[in-house]
Parts: structure tokens; sequence; C-alpha cells
């Protein structure tokens, strides 16, 4: 459901609230029906279906305990269950927050609102709304594209995976993200911050694919000044930036032992120790990690401690390759072509059938991530109102050039991989920083493969 095609009702007994809300969704959507007494609501809801409903919490001045805006939210589940219905309140009480949201709230706004975040509130509602219905009854033949941020999919595993957010971002859970290169990971889990309880709150991000052994602790955990040569001052890691909002550890399974041993006293003990100093810091952080590696099958084989896997993967969430999504190929290509036509000024409106065909003929071994290089350089490169075929020179590509193939083809992948590998080390003489770079690999990962091959 699209902003511009919704109908949206808007329940507030302050009339200053109901003019600003009619001025900002006015322009922006389909129908905005404004109501004071929140009595009418059921003889509105049988007239009009609305997709949105705007819901204030008080309307008592003496009460302001959110109560009439749950008894009402109850109102409206018992007439439409599928509506979606933003609360909205002008007092930061978590709790009644949550109350809401286990009532069946969508989701809840403070007052005074920035615009741009109510419009952002309204439109997340509303693919929630529109995402549920295709989850629920997987039989539907024909499903409405889905954009989350983004993220852009209607594919089945993709519905799947939008799903699964929405059920747990409002929780603490830990969670674990495993896919390919490419495939989003680092989306997904900016996507999981937003819709949580702690959106207002620092994300965090670390590679930790490009910590070195020595700078583990101190990025991670932070230092005191001089407890090490370059240690000029006073530093806080990672975990304490992270401090009562989401950490995200990205390359999770490019760590060694000694460095996973660390990491998980860390989330035990919910407390940091700065180097070069003895007084722990407690924190309290939501942790997102994601990786491409196997650590699963490293854990058999005891290169990765199964109790820190348990610490992290509370929930695990496995994204799709972009070669098993289908049409998803064409939706995201075309979202691509309209942002960089946009950024280069180019006159590019559509794909033609015959470029789109190539693109759903290609497998993408660097997924999302290729195709975006892909499109942004066909854009580039054209000069014509519309991409073909010809414009998509995905033999440039520094990934596998791999076709889709019905039949298992492991051993010439292995090879083309290989050969890949020593193409780019070669390029560089000998350097693996320059070639990983290239490769868009991190050194840890690249030296993995170097040992898979024997390199």
């Amino acid at each position: 459901m699209s902003l511009k095609n919704a109908k949206i009702l808007a329940i507030d007994d302050d009339p200053d609230v109901l003019v600003a809300v009619k001025m900002l969704l006015r322009p922006e959507v389909k129908e905005i029906v404004t109501e004071k007494n929140p009595e009418r609501i059921q003889s509105l809801l049988a007239q009009t279906q609305f997709d949105l409903i705007l819901l204030d919490m008080n309307y008592k001045s003496s009460l302001n305990t959110g109560n009439e805006g749950i008894f009402w939210l109850r109102k409206i589940r018992e007439i439409n269950k599928s509506v979606a219905v933003i609360m909205i309140t002008a007092y930061g009480d978590i709790d009644l927050a949550v109350r809401s949201v286990k009532e069946g709230a969508t989701d809840f706004v403070l007052k005074p609102w920035r615009n741009e975040k109510l419009l952002v509130t309204i439109e997340e509602a509303l693919e929630k709304s529109a995402l549920e219905n295709p989850v629920s009854n997987k039989n539907k033949k024909s499903v409405a594209p889905t954009i989350i941020n983004s993220l852009l999919g209607k594919s089945e595993a993709m519905q799947d995976i939008f799903y699964k957010i929405e059920k747990i971002a409002p929780t603490d859970a830990n969670i674990l993200i495993l896919g390919e290169n490419g495939t989003g990971k680092g989306e997904v889990a900016k996507l999981i911050h937003q819709k949580s309880l702690r959106a207002g709150k620092p994300f965090v991000h670390a590679d930790l694919g490009s910590l070195t052994e020595s700078l583990f602790e101190s990025e991670l955990f932070g230092h005191k000044k001089g407890a090490f040569t370059d240690a000029r001052e006073d530093r806080a890691g990672r975990f304490e930036s992270a401090n009562k909002g989401t950490l995200f550890l990205d390359e999770i399974g490019n760590i060694s032992l000694p460095q996973q041993a660390k990491l998980l006293t860390v989330l035990q003990n919910r407390e940091v120790t700065r180097l070069g100093t003895n007084t722990p810091v407690s924190i309290d952080i939501r942790l997102i990690s994601a990786t491409n590696a196997p650590i699963k099958e490293m854990s058999a084989q005891n290169q990765y401690r199964k109790d820190l896997i348990y610490r992290l993967n509370t929930i695990e969430i496995t994204l799709p390759p972009l070669r098993s999504r289908g049409d998803d190929v064409v939706l995201l290509a075309e979202y691509f072509t309209k942002t960089y036509a946009q950024q280069y000024h180019k006159n590019l409106h559509e794909i033609d059938e015959k470029a789109k065909d190539k693109l759903r003929k290609y497998a993408f071994p660097g997924n999302i991530r290729e195709l975006q290089h892909a499109i942004e350089r066909a854009v580039i490169m054209s000069d014509e109102q519309v991409l073909t075929a010809r414009d998509l020179d995905l033999s440039s590509s520094i990934e596998n050039p791999i076709a889709v193939s019905s039949e298992p083809n492991t051993l010439r992948i292995d090879e083309m991989e290989k050969s890949t590998i020593l193409k780019a080390i070669e390029r560089h003489d000998g350097n693996i920083t320059k070639a990983a770079r290239e490769l868009g690999l991190t050194r840890t990962a690249l030296y993995r493969r170097l040992g898979k091959y024997d390199i």
C-alpha cells in the first residue's frame, strides 16, 4: 500500500493537531478525514474503508493515562482487525507504548512530532499492513511488491523475512543474520533497529573483519589514556557507544578463538572493562550479528565456540541469495535505475524486456551489491531513455560470472572463484589487502579462500 493511495482517519480532541495533520497529509494521501469525537469511530468505519487510523491516547485533560486510547483501540480492533493504527501521545512513557502495541497498535508517535518522522511512520505502518496478508495466505497468486526502506521484494522468501523482522524487531532478543556477501545483511540490521523500541537510541556498526588482534579490544571495549602507545585520550568502545541502543557486529565469523572468548565474557556479564583500567562499565545493548561464514560447521571443527553461537543467535535470519528470489532482481534493478538516473541527471524511465531477461538469466554471485554496481554503471554509460541489454555489461563484474542453471555446477563455480582470486592477486603483485578490496572481501575472508583452494 503506497502513501498516495491511502485513506487515513485522524482522531484527536485537539483541533490544532487535526489541522496540522490535515495540512501535512492532504497533498500526500488519497483521502484524509479528521474527527474530534472518538464516539463517532464506529459510524466512520462503517462508511469508509480506511487503510490507517491515527488515534490519540488521551481525550480527558484531567486523566492523561492513555486508557481512553487503549479503549478505542480495542473498539477499532473489534470492527476491523486489519486496519493499521498509530497511537499519538504527548507522554513518552515506554510502558504505555508497549501496552498499546501489545493491544494491537501498529506503532506510536510522540507529540510534538517531526513531519518527516510522522510520514515515515505512516508509510511503514501501511507497508506492514500490506505485508501481513501475503504472508498469512501464501497461496495467493498475486503479491504486491513490498518496499521497506531500501529493501525490496515480492518473492515468498523475502515476504517471510519481512514477516520475521516485524515479529522480532520490538523484542530485545539477540539476532544472527546469515547470508552470502551482498544479500543485504547490514540493511536488515538497520531495519530491525528502526522498528525496535530502541529506534531513538544509537545504532553502532562494527566491522570485525577489519579489526586486527591489537585493535579488537580497544575498538570494542574502549581504552584509558596511556593504556598503549597511541592511546592519547580516554575513549569509549563500540559497546559503550551503543548503550541503550543497538550494536551491529558484522563479519562475526571472522574473529579468532581468543577474540571469541573475550566477546563471550562481555555478553555474559553485560559489562565491559576499558583497556588500562580495572573498572567494569555496565552496558545495555541489543546485539545484532552477521556473517557469511558457516559458523555452525566451524564449531563442529572447533574453530568457533558453541557457547558464543548460543549467545548470538537467540533468533536467526538467513537471507536468500538474489538468484533464488525470482523476479525480485527486476524490481531491484528498476529501483536502482530510478535512483541513479536521478543522481546522475539521466532521462532514463525504464528497462526493456531483453535487459530484464538478461538480468533474470544471470546468477549475481555478488547478489544485491553486484546488481547495484551493474545498474549504476549501465545508467552512467547509457544515452537513451530506456536501459537495454547492451547497456548491462555483467561480464565486467569482479564477481564470478555464473549463468543461472537448473543443474548443480559446484565444480565450475569453485574453479572460476579460484581463477578470479589468482588474477586479483596477480594484478596487485601479491598484495593481499588490495586484492581483497577489489574482490569485495575482508583480508580474513580472502585468506580463508586461499586455504580452501590450497593457494
